[in-house]
């Protein structure tokens, strides 16, 4: 298997990573302190999913598991995690169609909005 992720949340995860070293990046991190887990898959969750773990803790994105256990883990298909990502999809409404599954807190959960994301940049 490839280490390069074909997904299109990949691309996304990487520009996250790239906004959590910024400045901005660091007052969000203060601000939520969760660690998630997102488990996406390309078509249809739970099915070949690639594991990412967002860590507003530390301040960091790394592919993989978290070490030890995540505040909130979410499932998506990878088209559902960029529209979710993008603001293009309400996280409410793409959990209740079933778009997006949790696992663990939900007042973790709800903290995980499209503004933590940095705004698409023009490619």
């Amino acid at each position: 298997m490839a280490s390069t992720s074909t997904l299109k949340s990949a691309a996304l995860l990487d520009q996250m990573k790239l906004h959590l070293a910024s400045d901005a990046g660091k007052e969000l991190s203060k601000k939520i302190n969760f660690v998630y887990q997102f488990n996406i898959s390309p078509k249809k969750i739970g099915i070949e999913e690639e594991i990412f773990t967002v860590d507003l803790k530390k301040g960091e994105v790394i592919k993989g598991a978290c070490e030890g256990k995540p505040d909130a883990t979410f499932s998506f298909k990878d088209e559902d995690f960029v529209k979710v990502a993008t603001g293009k999809m309400n996280p409410q409404m793409a959990f209740m169609r079933g778009a997006m599954k949790i696992k663990g807190s939900l007042s973790a959960a709800q903290k995980f909005t499209p503004d933590i994301f940095p705004k698409p940049s023009k490619m």
